[in-house]
């Protein structure tokens, strides 16, 4: 089942938002550098690659890794959530 904040990422026309970000003018030449060499128009296209493959990474380490599916089990098991919630949240810490 794909969730429906991964339906709403495979759509093309979704809202943009623009932001300043501080970065070492070595790692924008490195950006640049490289950007074409992958097929991108320039550095930020290159950049926005490289933060989206991190979060969907993450993401789906978050939504269906281990502690995802242990969770998952131990609802299907009849664990309260509030408990497997603090024990989530204990465990992250």
């Amino acid at each position: 089942m794909i969730p429906d904040t991964l339906k709403t990422r495979l759509t093309e026309d979704r809202p943009m938002t623009s932001i300043t970000l501080r970065m070492p003018s070595d790692v924008v030449e490195l950006l640049k550098t490289l950007a074409p060499l992958k097929g991108l128009s320039g550095y930020q296209a290159l950049l926005k690659l490289h933060v989206s493959e991190g979060l969907r990474r993450d993401e789906a380490a978050h939504l269906f890794g281990p502690a995802a599916r242990l969770a998952e089990a131990l609802r299907r098991r009849g664990v309260e959530p509030k408990l497997i919630e603090a024990a989530a949240h204990d465990a992250a810490a």
